[in-house]
């Protein structure tokens, strides 16, 4: 899949792609990404942290592998990424860092306890670094991305929720505006929700958590 993709990149836009392959899960890999791009020669200019697992079920009956493979992709590799990367870029004073977060991020989520929380932490980690890099010619931007189609519901569990049903939008809406947003070095944005979603959004700091919680326990089981 990687080569038919890389093959068509080459092919529409006259230009190199190299192919680095790596479970984000084990320990080492983000050293091994940042080793062969220098044994290439490479630079990087934009760094795009987008890999992310979810899961649906009560915490204490997913098994302790599953949620640690989880912290492992979404928390653990997104910031060794960052973290390899960034100060080549401030050494250069360029370069554009995008980590792909959730509009979870903004409320527990029982029935995706450490998913909800592995997204609130890609969010106040990458609004940090926004605010450490002012000024240095380098820019981080944050996505909250709303319900997208992709393969993520099912692989998730969620294909018979109610939460999978909003996810509607295709990849192409939210990453044309999101790319555009990175090039302006914009801080963060929430892109493509619906209008409930919106209304449910500007009324979360002005309802009882209790009630949001429960909300969500409801549209993440399964029917």
């Amino acid at each position: 899949m990687l080569e038919a993709l890389a093959r068509e990149l080459q092919d529409t836009y006259g230009t190199t792609v190299y192919i680095i392959s790596k479970d984000l899960s084990k320990e080492t890999a983000p050293e091994e990404i940042y080793a062969e791009v220098q044994a290439k020669g490479l630079q990087v200019d934009y760094l795009i942290n987008n890999a992310g697992l979810g899961g649906q079920g009560a915490f204490a009956e997913r098994s302790m592998e599953i949620d640690m493979n989880l912290i492992a992709v979404n928390i653990i590799s997104l910031t060794k990424m960052t973290k390899l990367f960034l100060p080549d870029f401030l050494k250069r004073k360029s370069g554009r860092i995008l980590n792909v977060s959730s509009t979870a991020a903004l409320m527990p989520g029982p029935l995706q306890a450490v998913y909800y929380a592995s997204k609130a932490y890609v969010t106040s980690l990458s609004n940090a670094i926004w605010q450490e890099i002012q000024g240095s010619g380098v820019t981080m931007t944050l996505l909250m991305p709303g319900g997208m189609d992709t393969g993520f519901a099912a692989a998730s569990g969620l294909q018979n929720t109610s939460l999978a049903k909003q996810m509607v939008f295709s990849p192409r809406e939210i990453a044309e505006p999101t790319y555009a947003a990175m090039l302006r070095g914009q801080m963060e944005l929430i892109e493509k929700l619906n209008f409930i979603q919106k209304l449910s959004f500007k009324l979360l700091p002005f309802l009882p958590k209790k009630l949001i919680m429960k909300q969500i326990y409801n549209m993440q089981q399964s029917t």
